[in-house]
């Protein structure tokens, strides 16, 4: 009956005590703080279930020239400002959390360049879904279905040689042109001359 009475206290307080903190405490909600303990494997689980099981299992495009420099177009537009291109890092991305990975960067060992190593189905997947809680939005109403796969078929063979001129698109840096902050316009008061009686 100890036990009985033991659990059910413990399972009151137990929510209790995460309202607490959750109201009253100082848990991670910035970019900068340290993330939860297994916070990165509570995440990904999920998340890799729920691609693996929802991804487009075939392509219904081919990486053709043309797909493959629309795609380069597309990203430029639409993904380098985070993803960076391939003679320029993004500069907001080491500041986002999690960091938005850098899509033509090499890393591993068998010539992987960004996510060239995933399956096409999979990044369409992310770029039409977008991923909850990071700031990969989704372009399922921004894009149409082609436009997709073919930034996802550039993505796909980002390890491989591609069209010049798509490699001219992705080698050009990024500029915007920022609004020029304005200084205030500050109006001196008008005095009012009393009217003549």
């Amino acid at each position: 009956m100890r036990f009985l009475i033991g659990l059910v206290i413990g399972l009151l307080l137990l929510p209790i005590g995460a309202f607490f903190y959750l109201h009253y405490g100082n848990p991670p909600v910035a970019v900068a703080d340290a993330p939860f303990p297994f916070e990165k494997q509570i995440v990904h689980v999920p998340l890799h279930t729920r691609i693996a099981k929802d991804m487009p299992k075939s392509v219904p495009i081919q990486a053709t020239p043309d797909n493959l420099i629309a795609g380069a177009q597309i990203y430029r537009q639409n993904c380098a400002f985070c993803h960076g291109l391939n003679s320029q890092n993004s500069t907001v991305a080491p500041h986002m959390y999690p960091h938005a990975p850098q899509l033509w960067h090499a890393h591993g060992s068998e010539n992987v360049v960004g996510v060239s190593d995933d399956p096409p189905g999979e990044t369409y997947w992310k770029v039409a879904n977008g991923i909850r809680l990071s700031a990969m939005p989704s372009f399922d109403q921004v894009l149409s279905s082609t436009q997709m796969w073919q930034v996802s078929l550039l993505l796909a063979n980002a390890n491989k040689t591609l069209p010049q001129p798509a490699m001219d698109i992705l080698a050009q840096p990024l500029t915007f042109s920022l609004p020029t902050p304005q200084a205030p316009i500050l109006q001196t008061p008008t005095q009012q001359t009393p009217a003549p009686k």
